[in-house]
């Protein structure tokens, strides 16, 4: 398989180490088209990929061609490339906020399709959901899932609208745990524990309980019981957590993040 990445950042890192690592396609086989020569330099040191500060250039021979950059510099990008790809190519936007609607219009060009990752990614735990085109034919559709599935788990949905959704769950939403994960260390240095000590704890904690709740399949409520003694310290920290209305402020921080993410895509 063939690669082309427009915008070499840490997101496109994070799929090319991937696509190399599990063998989807080799390093000759991926080009990037990226204006700064420092990244580009090293992009080609890290990982032995072509790359160039001509968009055009990279997307040609790809079979697929991610358009990787940052939402304020996807007009450009896509300018860049009007016109320019072959029937046969398809283009992957991970452009956050980016409709599908928008990539064809500005590509002129029909197969287009449209992936949420998470930062996840980096570490091959990422969650990627996407859609495509009706003209994506089968096989880029399966190169799609093929690469999406060297840095996580991947879903595709038919409905444009659940990228939305994913957006202000699963994209949005490691901002969310990692806000949480640090109020886990602070609390436990407020008690007395050492700083290095509490980031241990709060992080394989979060860690595990997330393996247990992925690897029994059992509802967290059933889970939480299960840590939940009458009268023990859990219930007394659990009460406080709800009565700061923790339940209530996640599921607002989803829904607030949802509206901004529709509320971006009709700009």
């Amino acid at each position: 398989m063939k690669l082309a990445f427009i915008g070499g950042g840490t997101m496109a890192e994070a799929i090319i180490s991937g696509v190399l690592s599990s063998g989807v396609a080799a390093a000759e086989d991926v080009s990037v088209g990226e204006p700064l020569e420092e990244r580009r330099r090293t992009l080609r040191d890290r990982h032995g990929v072509l790359a160039t500060a001509v968009n055009a250039e990279a997307a040609a021979p790809a079979d697929v061609v991610v358009l990787s950059m940052k939402p304020q510099d996807l007009s450009r990008a896509l300018a860049d490339l009007n016109g320019d790809l072959r029937e046969d190519q398809a283009a992957l936007s991970i452009v956050a906020g980016a409709r599908m609607s928008t990539i064809v219009e500005g590509l002129g060009h029909a197969a287009v399709i449209r992936v949420m990752p998470n930062t996840p990614a980096q570490v091959g735990q990422g969650m990627s959901l996407w859609t495509c085109s009706p003209q994506v034919p089968q096989a880029a559709r399966e190169a799609a899932r093929s690469v999406l599935g060297t840095v996580g788990k991947e879903i595709y949905v038919s409905d444009e609208k659940y990228l939305d959704m994913a957006t202000a769950l699963s994209a949005s939403g490691p901002a969310y745990v990692f806000l949480f994960i640090e109020a886990l260390i602070d609390a436990g240095v407020h008690v007395g524990l050492p700083r290095d000590m509490s980031r241990t704890l709060a992080v394989q904690t979060v860690l595990g309980s997330t393996k247990l709740v992925e690897e029994t399949g059992r509802h967290p409520a059933l889970l939480k019981d299960m840590v939940t003694s009458p009268g023990g310290t859990t219930v007394e920290g659990l009460l406080a957590l709800e009565q700061g209305g923790l339940r209530s402020a996640v599921i607002n921080a989803v829904v607030a993040a949802y509206k901004r993410s529709v509320e971006l895509g009709r700009q």
